[in-house]
């Protein structure tokens, strides 16, 4: 972590954002006191697009009926709910 004033900072500005792009955390003080960071930036996620995928996945029309009854016993509980 390097630590530059306000008038380093102007003065390597150039030198100060390859380093920030390397990873590197560049503080920028103002008469002494940390007032700023640089840090790379970072590419904003992938925005959701709802329908997106349409066509590409399929609910069976039975997704919700209730279990066989012999299935319930393969889940470690002998009785329905």
């Amino acid at each position: 972590m390097a630590v530059f004033n306000v008038h380093e900072a102007k003065t390597q500005f150039s030198k100060l954002i390859d380093a920030a792009a390397k990873g590197e955390e560049v503080i920028i003080a103002k008469a002494g006191v940390p007032t700023a960071r640089l840090v790379p930036f970072e590419k904003p996620k992938n925005k959701i697009v709802f329908g997106d995928m349409k066509g590409e996945i399929w609910i069976a029309d039975d997704f919700d009926a209730p279990l066989p009854d012999s299935m319930y016993s393969k889940f470690g509980d002998d009785e329905k709910p």
